[in-house]
C-alpha cells in the first residue's frame, strides 16, 4: 500500500538547493565563504553654494587693531586717611565720626599696598598714573601706521595703545580729530615695520542689501567678526549737520566703535560709529560713517591734523511741504535760509532770510542737511554758483566760501527778544483766523505776539506767546495792516499758506501757516 507523499514546496526545494549549494562551496575550495551584509549609510547632504567671509577676515584682520585710551588718575595724599581718598556726598575723612576713622584708615592702608601692585602702561608722575579709561576699535589705512578711528573713542584720552590682533601693543600719538564728523587719527612707529592696511570702497558701488563685515572690538573682547548686510543709506541720527550714515545689520557693539565695515573684496565700505539700542547691546541696527565722508576727513587729518570746510555763515532749515506751498515751490526740497550773518560770505553775496537754495553748481540741493554737507565739503576760497528761489523767481547768486569757525554756532540773526513783562494790547485787527493776537513790539521792529489760541495751527507748529513775527512772506512787517495785506496778496497769487519769520530768545525760524480764512 502506498503512503500519500506530499511534493516538496517551492520554498523548501531553495532552501534545500542553498544549502547544498554552500556546502558543495566549502567542500570545494576549503574555504569559508564570507557573506555580505548591508548597512545605513551616514545622511550627507549637498549644501547651496553660499558665500563664505573667511577669506576676507584672513585678509583684513591685520589691518584692525584694538584702541585702548588712557588717562591720568589723580594721586591720592598721603594725608588722606594714609592714601585712602574718602568722599561720601562731599564729606572727607576729617568729618567721619572718630569710632569710623579707624576702620577707613586700616582700609586706606590695604587700598593703598593694593595700589603697589602690577605697574601699569605709562609713567607716574605729580599728575597721576596712565589708566585706562575706555577702549575701541580701529584700523590702518597706511603701511606706515595711520590708524582711523572715532572722536568720540579717543577724545577723553591723554595716551592711546594700539593691540594688534597678534597681541602686540604699539603706543600711538593723536594726530588730529574733527567732532563734526567723529572721525579721528592715530599713528604708531612701527621703527620701520611696514603694516597691513586697508583701502576705501567706492560709495557709487554700494548697494542696499549687499553683504557685510564688520570686525571691531567689542566689550573688550578683541578680534571679532559679524557679518550682515547694508539695510539703508543716508541715515540721518541727529549727531550733526553732516549725518549721512550707512545703516547695518551686523552685531555691532560697544566697543566696536571706529571699527570697520567691509565689502567682499576687503574694501573699508565704512566706521562703525553708533547703534540702536533700547536695551544697550546689538538689536540689528548700527550706523557707520560711509567712505567717501571718511576718506576726505581723514587725509584732511594726516595733512594738517583738523578739517577745513566751506562756509556761508546763513541758517537754514529744512524746506516742508506747507514752507513750499507758501513760497510757490513745486516740490518740498532745497535749503530755506532763515538769516546771513552780517560779513559772512552769504551776507556779501546777497543770500537773503526766505531766499530757498535749490542747488550748488548746477547739482539739485535735496535739503538743509545736503547742502551743509555739500558747502563743508568744498574749500574755502572756492567760488560756487547758487541757485535761488527768491519772490517767486529763480536766480543766482556766485559766492566766494569763507572757512567754518572752530566752534560755529547757529547763525541766527540775533539773540532775539525776551517778552515785555507787560504786553501791549492785542491789536484791533488781531489775526483771529490764525489764531493769533499780536501787538507792537517794544523795538518797533516786527509785531509781538501777545496770544495764541492752543487748538489753532500755529500753536500746533509751535509758535509761542512772547515771540515775534518779523516778516510774512519776506516782507518785513510792524503792524496786524501789514499781515493783513500780505496775506491778502497771497490769496490772489493762488497760494494757501503764508511764510511767516518767527524771532524767540533762541533765534529765527520759517513757520508756514495756512490763510484760508483770510479776506
Amino acid at each position: 500500500m502506498f503512503k500519500n507523499i506530499k511534493a516538496p514546496s517551492l520554498n523548501t526545494a531553495l532552501k534545500a538547493s542553498t544549502v547544498a549549494g554552500l556546502a558543495a562551496a566549502v567542500l570545494a575550495t576549503g574555504i569559508p565563504l564570507e557573506i555580505t551584509r548591508s548597512y545605513a549609510e551616514a545622511v550627507k547632504v549637498q549644501a547651496p553654494s553660499v558665500p563664505s567671509f573667511a577669506n576676507v577676515v584672513d585678509a583684513v584682520s591685520p589691518a584692525v587693531v584694538s584702541v585702548r585710551v588712557e588717562n591720568r588718575v589723580k594721586p591720592v595724599s598721603d594725608d588722606d586717611a594714609n592714601g585712602f581718598a574718602f568722599d561720601f556726598n562731599g564729606r572727607g575723612f576729617d568729618d567721619l565720626p572718630d569710632a569710623l576713622k579707624p576702620f577707613f584708615r586700616q582700609f586706606g592702608e590695604q587700598g593703598q599696598q593694593d595700589r603697589r601692585g602690577p605697574p601699569h602702561h605709562g609713567p607716574q608722575d605729580g599728575k597721576g598714573r596712565l589708566r585706562p579709561v575706555a577702549q575701541g576699535s580701529g584700523f590702518f589705512i597706511s603701511e606706515d601706521g595711520y590708524i582711523v578711528t572715532n572722536n568720540h573713542v579717543v577724545s577723553d584720552g591723554a595716551a592711546f595703545v594700539a593691540v594688534m590682533n597678534d597681541g602686540t601693543e604699539l603706543d600711538a600719538k593723536l594726530i588730529g580729530k574733527d567732532p563734526r564728523t567723529d572721525l579721528a587719527v592715530l599713528k604708531v612707529d612701527g621703527k620701520g615695520r611696514k603694516f597691513s592696511y586697508v583701502n576705501w570702497a567706492d560709495d557709487n558701488n554700494v548697494r542696499v542689501g549687499d553683504w557685510v563685515v564688520a570686525v571691531g572690538n567689542p566689550f573688550g573682547l578683541g578680534g571679532t567678526v559679524t557679518a550682515g548686510i547694508v539695510s539703508a543709506r543716508g541715515r540721518d541720527i541727529g549727531s550733526g549737520p553732516y549725518d549721512d550714515y550707512l545703516q547695518v545689520d551686523a552685531a555691532v557693539n560697544r566697543g566696536n566703535s571706529g571699527g570697520p565695515t567691509f565689502n567682499l573684496n576687503g574694501e573699508v565700505v565704512g566706521i562703525n560709529t553708533a547703534i540702536f539700542s533700547p536695551s544697550g547691546g546689538s538689536v540689528g541696527i548700527a550706523f557707520a560713517i560711509p567712505a567717501s565722508t571718511a576718506k576726505d576727513v581723514v587725509a584732511d587729518l594726516m595733512k594738517d591734523g583738523q578739517v577745513s570746510r566751506g562756509y556761508l555763515g546763513v541758517q537754514i532749515q529744512p524746506v516742508t511741504k506747507d514752507i513750499a506751498d507758501s513760497l510757490g515751490l513745486s516740490e518740498a526740497s532745497g535749503a530755506l535760509v532763515v538769516s546771513a550773518q552780517a560779513g559772512t560770505p552769504g551776507e556779501k553775496a546777497g543770500m537773503k532770510a526766505g531766499d530757498v537754495v535749490t542747488a550748488v553748481n548746477g547739482e539739485t540741493v535735496k535739503d538743509a542737511r545736503d547742502l551743509s554737507r555739500r558747502i563743508g565739503a568744498m574749500t574755502p576760497g572756492k567760488k560756487v554758483e547758487l541757485s535761488v528761489w527768491r519772490s517767486g523767481k529763480a536766480q543766482s547768486l556766485t559766492v566766494e566760501l569763507g572757512t567754518l569757525p572752530a566752534e560755529q554756532k547757529d547763525a541766527s540773526a540775533d539773540d532775539g527778544d525776551q517778552a515785555p513783562e507787560t504786553q501791549a494790547p492785542a491789536s484791533e485787527k488781531a489775526l483771529a483766523d490764525l489764531g493769533l493776537t499780536v501787538g507792537p513790539s517794544d523795538d518797533g521792529k516786527g509785531l509781538q505776539i501777545t496770544g495764541i489760541d492752543p487748538d489753532s495751527d500755529a500753536a500746533d507748529k509751535g509758535i509761542k506767546e512772547g515771540e515775534k513775527i518779523t516778516s510774512v512772506n519776506n516782507q518785513e512787517v510792524s503792524k496786524a495792516d501789514d499781515v493783513v495785506k500780505v496775506l491778502n496778496q497771497a490769496k490772489k497769487d493762488g497760494r494757501t499758506r503764508a511764510l511767516f519769520q518767527i524771532q524767540s530768545k533762541d533765534g529765527s525760524r520759517f513757520v508756514a501757516l495756512p490763510i484760508n480764512g483770510q479776506g
